[in-house]
């Protein structure tokens, strides 16, 4: 999309509800603070404009093809979902707990839904921030150690979790309890309407609440459905 200086932030935002994401990850304040122009914004808040103009283009890219995901080597799919997915997360958590958080506290009283959007987001970032840490710690460094395996042609040594099946289980069932987790928050929000009186925060917490879970069904499939398995065929075929 194409920015002006000139432009408030507020008509940036009410124009494009993604972009609050963009301020939000550069610590603009696109609410109460919503009505200076941008340059004046990035000058308030010691940020380059040529970096948040970069931003700004890219909030509605799309990708230009659909990958081959399952030609793809383990590997280099561990790293796709580590730098894409687990980036994302990482930087999306922080943001949609700040944006319920505000939210519960500002329209709790008459939205009282949000209050448990709320405590379900809080449950979303302990969750998942675990969960990305035992998939890079635990899980992805194992993937990569039978590959360089198979790879040499060496013997397996078995892992302390006996095999790769136990915390590939331990992962899947945590995928399903995200999913389940965020069929309630879609329901609570009504896929994700906000009121029609809504204020810019309260409808970019809805935006990005339906960007993430659409990102969090790609990132399970790429797991469950073509990682996962891969990984388990691999032990098997390295332990006989």
């Amino acid at each position: 999309m194409k920015i002006n200086k000139t432009n408030t932030v507020a008509q940036v935002v009410s124009d494009n509800i993604k972009t609050a994401h963009i301020f939000k990850k550069h610590g603009i304040d696109f609410c109460c603070g919503g009505g200076i122009s941008i340059e004046k914004a990035c000058q308030k808040n010691n940020v380059d404009y040529s970096t948040l103009e970069h931003d700004m283009r890219s909030v509605d890219d799309k990708p230009g093809r659909a990958y081959d995901y399952n030609s793809w080597e383990l590997d280099f799919l561990i790293d796709h979902i580590v730098n894409i997915h687990h980036s994302y997360v990482a930087e999306s958590l922080p943001i949609m707990y700040e944006y319920a958080e505000k939210v519960a506290k500002v329209h709790g009283h008459y939205y009282t839904e949000v209050v448990k959007v709320f405590e379900l987001v809080q449950e979303v970032v302990q969750d998942l921030s675990d969960h990305l840490k035992k998939e890079e710690q635990v899980l992805f460094p194992y993937i990569k150690y039978m590959l360089q395996v198979n790879k040499e042609g060496q013997s397996i040594s078995p892992p302390p979790f006996n095999s790769v099946n136990n915390p590939i289980q331990m992962m899947e069932n945590e995928h399903e309890h995200a999913g389940d987790t965020f069929k309630e928050i879609a329901r609570l929000t009504n896929n994700y309407t906000p009121p029609e009186e809504a204020c810019n925060t309260f409808r970019a917490l809805y935006a990005k609440l339906d960007e993430f879970e659409q990102d969090l069904h790609q990132h399970i499939h790429l797991e469950n459905n073509i990682l996962h398995p891969k990984a388990i065929s691999l032990e098997a075929s390295l332990s006989r």
